[in-house]
C-alpha cells in the first residue's frame, strides 16, 4: 500500500514559511528609507509572490504590532514599529525570559561569541562607547 505525504498548511511547515516571509518582508521594510506599499515591498522580495500573499503579511505584521501604517492612495504603507536592533533584543530577551536556567543559557551564549563580540559585549557592560565616538544607544523603551 502507497501512501502519499500530505502537507497541513496550518501545521509546522505552514507556520515555517510565514514565520520566514514574516522575517523577508521586515528586513525589505528595515533596509527601506522610509514607508513601502505592498505592491512595493513585494517588488523587493525574491520568487513571485502574490501581491495578496504580501497583503496577508503586511496585515499580520500590523496586527502584531510590528508594523505601523499610513494611508497612501486607496491603500496603505508600511514601516517598522521598532528599528531591527530593537526587535532582534526584544527576541533574545523573550527567550531568555521562557528558559528554565538563565545563567546556563547566558553562560552557553558567552561562550559562543566570536572574540569581536566578546570584546563589545565587555566594553558595553563596562559602559564603554563601543562605537568610538558614536553618540550612545537610545534608552527609550
Amino acid at each position: 500500500m502507497h501512501h502519499r505525504k500530505t502537507v497541513d498548511p496550518g501545521g509546522a511547515s505552514g507556520r515555517r514559511a510565514r514565520g520566514e516571509l514574516e522575517s523577508g518582508v521586515l528586513a525589505a521594510l528595515w533596509a527601506a528609507h522610509g514607508p513601502l506599499t505592498a505592491r512595493q515591498v513585494r517588488e523587493l522580495l525574491p520568487g513571485n509572490l502574490a501581491y495578496t500573499t504580501v497583503l496577508t503579511i503586511l496585515s499580520r505584521l500590523y496586527d502584531k504590532g510590528m508594523l505601523v501604517r499610513h494611508r497612501e492612495g486607496r491603500g496603505y504603507a508600511y514601516e517598522p514599529a521598532r528599528d531591527e536592533a530593537s526587535h532582534t533584543a526584544e527576541r533574545m530577551h523573550t527567550l531568555l525570559e521562557r528558559g528554565s536556567d538563565r545563567e546556563a543559557v547566558l553562560t552557553r551564549f558567552v561562550s559562543e561569541l566570536s572574540e569581536e563580540d566578546e570584546q563589545l559585549l565587555q566594553r558595553l557592560l563596562s559602559g564603554h562607547d563601543a562605537r568610538d565616538g558614536a553618540e550612545r544607544f537610545d534608552e527609550r523603551p
